[in-house]
């Protein structure tokens, strides 16, 4: 197979979950244009049918699953169904995630179980339910979005960073543990993107600019920068990348 070809997802089945806007949304279009038939996944119907009709829009092969990824049993109905209605899953990416800022000692624990369950669980309990049908395949992709705060904190969001830094073991400890039954397990450490969440960050020329000069890159990133890590986790180009953080993130992590 010639090397660019094994990027292609042509006739692959791809669940992106928190698929709605943003980082999820541009990592679903992206698998779409190179052939996967994407499932996105949101809380909010509205919100969900209107990213689902804007991909069926551009052309792409695309549905939906409304659910709430923190409860197990909506997950595994959820999972259940896509397997028998859309196809059998091929990629998973767990994009689904919140931020809470706050003085850590300040911080209530019901926002720090909150945060650690969407964060955190979220990828657990969709990992290992996806991983149950991939196992008897034998073959199997799951990306988990993790973040530079896996690496590195910054004021403020000590159980934001507490959720990623977590994120990134897991990673390594479902590529361990499902790696010998054909399953690659990576995750993407985005860096700071312009997205809806970050919209108040963006806007603030303090934050920004520091930001800018923080980043060797000198810019925020565009969430369709994201694309492409994820075409080549997902595809064969990555067969023997397993357990790995992908960071994408303009170098900040690289720097001091």
């Amino acid at each position: 197979m010639a090397v660019l070809e094994r990027f292609r997802l042509d006739a692959r089945v791809a669940l992106i979950t928190g698929s709605s806007a943003g980082i999820g949304l541009a990592i679903a279009r992206g698998l779409a244009e190179a052939g996967a038939t994407v499932v996105l996944n949101g809380r909010n119907a509205d919100t969900l049918q209107s990213a689902t009709a804007a991909l069926a829009g551009e052309g792409h092969d695309v549905h939906s699953q409304c659910f709430d990824v923190t409860d197990s049993a909506a997950v595994s109905a959820a999972i259940l169904d896509i397997e028998s209605r859309v196809g059998p899953l091929d990629i998973l990416v767990n994009n689904a995630g919140m931020q809470r800022r706050g003085p850590l000692e300040q911080y209530a624990e019901t926002d720090w179980r909150e945060l650690m369950r969407t964060n955190l669980d979220s990828a657990f309990l969709v990992g290992q339910a996806v991983a149950r049908c991939m196992i008897p395949r034998g073959r199997g992709r799951i990306i988990n979005i993790c973040s530079v705060q896996s690496e590195l904190g910054r004021p403020g969001i000590a159980p934001y960073a507490a959720s990623k830094g977590a994120l990134k073991m897991l990673t390594k400890g479902m590529a361990i543990d499902w790696g010998p039954a054909g399953l690659n397990v990576n995750g993407i450490g985005p860096g700071y993107f312009k997205t809806e969440l970050n919209a108040a960050l963006v806007a603030n020329p303090e934050f920004s600019d520091w930001l800018v000069q923080r980043t060797p890159s000198r810019r925020w990133g565009e969430v369709s920068e994201l694309a492409g890590a994820a075409v080549f986790l997902s595809s064969d180009a990555s067969s023997f990348v397993n357990g790995h953080i992908l960071y994408v993130d303009g170098a900040i992590t690289a720097s001091l």
